[in-house]
């Protein structure tokens, strides 16, 4: 069986903990987006993790709410694990731990805190401007980081978790090089930032359709930059110009914004949860869709 996972710092630490238990013939990474829309393949007996329910799963986990966009249930009794939580990685831990005994996972419990933190931006602003340990290697996942070519990375990071400990994982080749990358354009993604960003009452809005090469960055420093803003949207180009990618997050260390961006996004044919969302806009009248979520956020504080 495959699993099929997203190439995020969650999904990877689903599939260190399903590979550990389960017999996984290969592992495939797709955005959700590609799953709402029926576009990527699915097989019977896939385990999915960390993205929408597909009928022909065999095991499915996942944390992010059903939105419009993904309008499926999954039917009673499905195998795997559905709800709230601070990763899908938690609900899968949570879900072989009942069947293999608690302390299974022991040896992976700082990475499990650490992918909880990341994906529900439970951060600190030194998490942000002085990221550490899976906090860091978690950024160097980040697809938002602009470091491209994760796939190969990914599936390193996945066997080496499994065999090795996090320090020698940390001190690997590969990851030592996406760090010192992140680090060396620090400065310049914060010039960027600042030169392609605006605030739009409580949204602050980065434009980054009209730079050809984005420096890599972490992507939670825009609230760093626009503190008095609750709401950050984010624009670029997508594969092929095909369409513009918008992903919106709740300032993390303003949580005052009552909005539900997973739901705002899916008006717009995407999703998320309550903290970020992303949605495709056209790539022809992406400025008009753009007004339209601005208009929609701004109204939501």
């Amino acid at each position: 069986m495959r699993l099929i996972t997203r190439g995020d710092l969650d999904g990877l630490t689903c599939a260190v903990f399903i590979t550990s238990v389960e017999r996984v013939s290969s592992i495939e990474l797709t955005h959700p987006q590609e799953l709402t829309d029926r576009k990527f393949p699915v097989e019977p007996g896939d385990i999915i993790a960390n993205l929408p329910y597909h009928p022909n799963a065999g095991l499915w986990f996942d944390h992010h709410e059903l939105t419009d966009s993904n309008p499926q249930p999954p039917p009673e009794g499905f195998k795997g694990s559905y709800g709230r939580a601070r990763s899908a990685a938690r609900l899968v831990h949570d879900y072989y731990e009942e069947i293999k005994g608690k302390g299974f996972f022991a040896k992976h419990a700082e990475l499990l805190d650490g992918t909880d933190r990341l994906d529900s931006a439970l951060l600190t602003e030194r998490d942000v401007l002085n990221p550490e340990r899976v906090i860091l290697l978690g950024f160097t996942l980040d697809s938002r980081s602009g470091l491209g070519g994760f796939r190969d990375y990914f599936l390193f990071l996945g066997m080496a978790l499994r065999s090795m400990t996090l320090d020698e994982v940390l001190e690997s080749d590969p990851v030592k090089e996406r760090v010192a990358k992140m680090r060396a354009d620090d400065a310049a993604f914060r010039d960027a930032l600042l030169a392609n960003s605006k605030a739009l009452g409580n949204v602050v809005v980065t434009d980054f359709r009209h730079v050809d090469v984005i420096p890599t960055g972490n992507r939670f420093l825009i609230h760093t930059l626009f503190p008095e803003c609750t709401i950050s949207v984010r624009l670029q180009w997508g594969p092929q110009r095909k369409v513009v990618m918008a992903t919106a997050g709740h300032n993390i260390f303003d949580r005052s914004s009552w909005s539900n961006i997973g739901h705002t996004m899916s008006l717009f044919g995407g999703g998320g949860h309550r903290g970020a969302g992303s949605a495709p806009l056209p790539a022809d009248d992406g400025d008009a869709k753009l007004r339209e979520l601005i208009k929609e956020l701004q109204a939501q504080g």
